[in-house]
């Protein structure tokens, strides 16, 4: 058959990138995955800044400096609590997007941006620090409801045949973000004693914006369908992401899918960990996340500085080589982006996490002989560009996009609360963590890291089965396979050579 013929054939005929599709993709990204990086990095170059300004603002207030212990303290939960809020945020997707929908809650999420960015913007005019902290809470609840949302906004408006390269999107606005805050933390642009309050406001332009836009455009049709009950509506939206008007085949699965879930309703969390046709989808989430999160890529950024130091670099040269190092990182999620439909989920996922346990094992080498042999610190360096590729490609964006596709309408909503309370409970324990294990084991602890990037790729080589292509129930069927028992419904009407 030919192309032209293909495109008259409606079951022929493949999803294409529609300037609504990308429009929506690209304001959702912007206005709520962008702050979650932003807000990553954005305390990272001003800290010495921010520190000064909570002793100063203690000294006025109490006639005394303040105690090293207390401003360590406090500059730690001012840090903490990000990830704090982040596992807060993830505790209320399901709830949320059940209620308002996938863009009702990005629009509703805008709150957690909007009244934080202004409380961080004048925290130095009222001398007030506690409000900084408190503001750190909100933009981490912002982080946990737009890292699970906005993925699963984006893998339901998307045709099969680009849900993977959408998918990594937020993650690519992720990263630009983290670029954006390192950036601006340069010491001549706002990284100095007088730009911090509105490098940390500024989160709140993002929001700003999608606030703005995105109430143009269309909510999930697979929300208004299979939740709301609402064809018409749902049939409008399909027909503006697609950019054609016959949408009747995509809108037929759906309904298959509606129709097998109708006896299940919308399934709480309490109710997803019990079910046995889930178990080993909730399995692969939960690793996965845990895989991304202690995988050591906290660390590696933690100790960047450190070798650069070691390796020659001038002190305040640092923050360009960091900022090189975010360039990176942002190139090779976009490549992420355009190879992820051909090479697949899971041969990302393998190469990824093989490339990041090897980085870790060579880099405990290289910092363990960093002293006597000259060469090595140069070593490190390549390891720390080595490993942010390979967590690039792999492990960063693709738990989100797998999450989105290995779960059905019912169970997704409480799917993404269980693996975003994951990712942000590993990351809070990281942070938490990570200081102890490096005085402890120092170089070592990186062997850790590295043993947990195996175990991940030993079960994703097990478990995990390639997702790219198929439609939510083609993979919902295959899964029912490996789980040993059938989804209730008509789906089992599909024929297995659908695979």
């Amino acid at each position: 058959m030919t192309d032209q013929q293909d495109w008259g054939n409606p079951s022929k005929r493949k999803g294409r990138l529609t300037a609504v599709l990308v429009l929506a993709t690209l304001i959702s990204a912007f206005g709520s995955s962008f702050q979650y990086g932003y807000n990553v990095a954005v305390v990272n170059s001003p800290s010495l800044f921010i520190e000064a300004f909570y002793n100063s603002t203690y000294m006025e207030r109490y006639g005394v400096p303040m105690e090293e212990e207390v401003l360590t303290l406090l500059w730690s939960l001012s840090v903490s609590m990000y990830p704090l809020g982040g596992l807060l945020g993830s505790l209320m997707v399901a709830p949320l997007v059940n209620k308002l929908g996938r863009k009702g809650t990005l629009l509703f999420n805008n709150i957690f941006s909007i009244v934080p960015a202004v409380m961080m913007g004048v925290s130095e005019t009222i001398r007030s620090y506690e409000i900084i902290i408190v503001a750190r809470v909100l933009v981490g609840i912002c982080a946990g409801l737009s890292s699970n949302v906005v993925p699963m906004y984006l893998g339901e408006i998307s045709p099969k045949n680009l849900r993977g390269a959408l998918g990594i999107v937020p993650q690519l606005f992720i990263t630009i973000g983290i670029l954006s805050a390192q950036v601006l933390g340069i010491r001549n642009i706002l990284g100095n004693s007088t730009g911090w309050p509105l490098m940390l406001g500024l989160t709140g332009i993002p929001a700003v914006v999608e606030l703005l836009l995105l109430p143009l455009f269309p909510e999930s049709p697979r929300y208004l369908l299979i939740q709301r009950g609402d064809d018409t509506t749902a049939r409008k939206a399909l027909q503006r992401l697609r950019g054609w008007e016959e949408v009747d085949e995509e809108l037929s699965e759906m309904r298959l899918e509606n129709q097998s879930e109708r006896a299940e309703g919308q399934l709480s969390v309490v109710s997803l960990l019990s079910q046995a046709s889930l178990r080993w989808q909730l399995t692969s989430i939960i690793v996965m996340n845990m895989g991304q999160q202690l995988s050591g890529v906290n660390a590696i950024y933690y100790y960047a500085d450190s070798i650069y130091a070691s390796a020659g670099v001038q002190e305040n040269h640092i923050q360009f080589v960091t900022v090189g190092t975010g360039a990176v990182n942002v190139v090779m999620t976009i490549a992420a982006v355009f190879i992820v439909e051909a090479a697949g989920r899971r041969l990302l996922l393998l190469i990824g996490f093989g490339i990041c346990c090897a980085a870790c094992v060579l880099l405990t080498i290289a910092l363990k002989f960093q002293e006597s042999l000259s060469w090595m610190p140069y070593l490190s360096i390549a390891c720390i560009i080595i490993y942010v590729i390979g967590h690039a490609i792999g492990p960063s964006p693709i738990p989100y996009v797998v999450t989105t596709e290995i779960f059905r309408q019912s169970s997704r909503p409480a799917a993404f609360m269980v693996a975003g309370s994951v990712h942000w409970l590993c990351n809070f324990t990281v942070g938490l963590v990570f200081p102890f294990l490096e005085r402890g084991l120092g170089p070592y602890s990186f062997i850790i890291f590295s043993g947990v990037c195996l175990a991940t790729f030993i079960y994703i080589w097990m478990v995990v089965q390639e997702t790219k292509n198929k439609t939510f129930l083609e993979i919902s069927q295959m899964f029912a396979k490996k789980n040993k028992g059938s989804e209730v419904g008509p789906e089992d009407v599909l024929s297995d050579t659908a695979f």
